[in-house]
């Protein structure tokens, strides 16, 4: 009998406690996209719905330690950072990329969580700028992570044109900037997310779900990105596959919680059983 080959995916990332986010939710929409999941903890969070309520970092060398011997024994196909808190873990986490020559890279520039906690120190973002971003295939900046990495005020879809310019010319190959943030009074009733491949601009639109129920959705879209690359895809596919992804989850709403609920990580594969 031939053995058939898993896909593998590894996500960088903290711990969320309220399950919806950081390596929680990368894991489960790794599992639900068909991919083997394994994870590297760069911190523990205590995090709920109403907001993150403490952040204990592990030691750098953990985190290391834990890329290493995945890399060593089971090997990775593609692989997301998340939240990296701060310089020391970018500097280790690029060094282990570096290391191991892997290309399939995507960055979610965490900074800052819904609730308004400060998930990357200030002095680390230069670290993620000169260390990170150039060893990234796709990173999925919102619009004020996009701002915070540029230092251009995002009003407009110029605007964001312009930041997708700059955040490419730091070495990542795309660069999606994901619309969530926009004018929420925009009366069209769509969200646009704009990837630019570092020569064309595509903008990719979605329906805007009028809910609290949006916790981990940068997280999650990621990881489905990076899912879907370790399958194969390319990179337009994947980023397409990713919105669908994200997109049922945030429209079949699990209404969990007081606060920031959880988006519903199994809504995409259900949808895709109906359709069969």
């Amino acid at each position: 009998m031939t053995d058939v080959r898993v896909p593998r995916a590894l996500t960088i990332a903290g711990s969320d406690s309220g399950g919806g986010a950081g390596i929680q939710a990368d894991l489960k929409t790794f599992q639900e996209l068909g991919v083997y999941g394994m994870s590297a903890i760069t911190a523990v969070t205590v995090q709920n719905t109403l907001g993150v309520h403490g952040v204990y970092p592990l030691p750098q060398e953990a985190t290391a330690e834990q890329i290493e011997v995945v890399g060593l024994d089971l090997g990775v196909d593609a692989l997301k950072t998340g939240m990296l808190f701060h310089a020391g873990i970018i500097r280790l986490v690029s060094k282990q990329i570096r290391k191991f020559g892997w290309k399939k890279v995507v960055v979610d520039p965490v900074m800052i969580a819904k609730g308004g906690a400060e998930l990357l120190q200030l002095e680390a973002v230069q670290a993620l700028k000169d260390d990170l971003l150039p060893l990234a295939l796709v990173v999925t900046p919102n619009i004020p992570e996009a701002e915070a990495l540029t230092g251009i005020s995002i009003h407009t879809m110029e605007d964001r044109r312009e930041a997708a310019r700059h955040i490419s010319s730091m070495g990542s190959k795309f660069v999606v900037i994901k619309g969530g943030h926009a004018d929420e009074s925009d009366s069209s009733g769509q969200i646009v997310d704009l990837l630019f491949d570092g020569t064309a601009f595509t903008e990719l639109s979605g329906k805007r779900v009028r809910t609290v129920h949006t916790h981990g959705t940068g997280c999650t879209f990621s990881a489905a990105i990076t899912a879907e690359l370790g399958k194969g895809m390319s990179v337009p596919e994947a980023i397409s596959n990713g919105k669908a992804f994200i997109q049922a989850a945030i429209d079949d709403t699990l209404s969990l919680g007081h606060g920031h609920g959880p988006t519903n990580h199994w809504a995409f594969r259900r949808r895709q059983e109906v359709l069969l």
